[in-house]
């Protein structure tokens, strides 16, 4: 691992950094790369229950890092996968843990993108997002903004932000419920991981079917939904995870979930 993506755990929940303060988070091919790999690790990773994924102080990812595209000549760039391989193209979906999306600072382009996988977005007044793809004569890179941001904030709001490439600013984004809460710079680290032990108390067996089928369920029909439901539902009721919730809820005692 660079010293551009850093990934640590404690007491249950991940951090993932991006840590290239010299150009506002820039991405490079080779940190998308990682970024990619990190995130499947904490997937994976069983003490990892929640994660958070945040930028250095004053800036999230300022997207893709032009000059890095620009060695490579338009023709000859190919893509990051084929539209199958959803891990390349949404890593932050696919994993299925919790993510926190903890802002300060500008998001824009592919850090805009970012910022739409994550399950639960926090900010400071620095924050600000940009889908700024028309202007380079592209699409939104990940697939997030044409399909998940309509989700998020509706039609007309996503059209606007997508065609114009305005900046969308902390209070309004607050405002379209597009993030959770605004916090104080020296805050947003601390009310991130509040909010991820909170969640970390409950099942992490049951947190990856409730990610998926909240996922799956917003380009489905009922149908196909109540499938994957009372799949997992079945499946829960089977797993260790809920006997235990059961149990320590009738011995009023605190849950000590495994995942399994």
């Amino acid at each position: 691992m660079t010293d551009h993506i850093l990934y640590e755990v404690t007491d249950g929940i991940g951090q993932l950094t991006i840590n290239r303060p010299d150009k506002r988070n820039a991405m490079t091919f080779a940190m998308l790369g990682e970024f990619i790999e990190t995130l499947r690790q904490a997937g994976k990773d069983p003490d990892t229950r929640v994660l958070i994924i945040t930028g250095v102080p004053g800036t999230f990812c300022a997207g893709t890092d032009l000059s890095d595209l620009a060695s490579v000549p338009g023709a000859e760039r190919g893509l990051r996968g084929s539209a199958e391989d959803r891990d390349r193209w949404w890593p932050i979906v696919e994993c299925p843990k919790p993510v926190i999306g903890a802002i300060d600072g500008p998001a824009v382009g592919m850090g805009a993108e970012f910022t739409s996988q994550c399950d639960i977005r926090l900010a400071t007044h620095n924050a600000r997002f940009a889908w700024n793809f028309a202007h380079r004569g592209l699409v939104p890179d990940t697939g997030a903004g044409s399909w998940l941001l309509p989700r998020l904030i509706g039609p007309a709001r996503a059209m606007r932000l997508l065609y114009t490439g305005d900046f969308l600013s902390a209070e309004e984004a607050v405002e379209i419920g597009y993030v959770d809460s605004l916090v104080e710079p020296e805050k947003l680290l601390d009310s991130a991981r509040a909010l991820a032990a909170s969640i970390a108390k409950a099942s992490p067996f049951s947190h990856a079917r409730i990610k998926a089928l909240v996922y799956e369920g917003l380009g489905s029909d009922i149908g196909p939904h109540m499938q994957r439901h009372t799949q997992a539902m079945a499946e829960c009721f089977k797993s260790n995870d809920h006997q235990e919730g059961v149990a320590s809820f009738l011995e009023r005692r605190e849950a000590n979930f495994t995942g399994t």
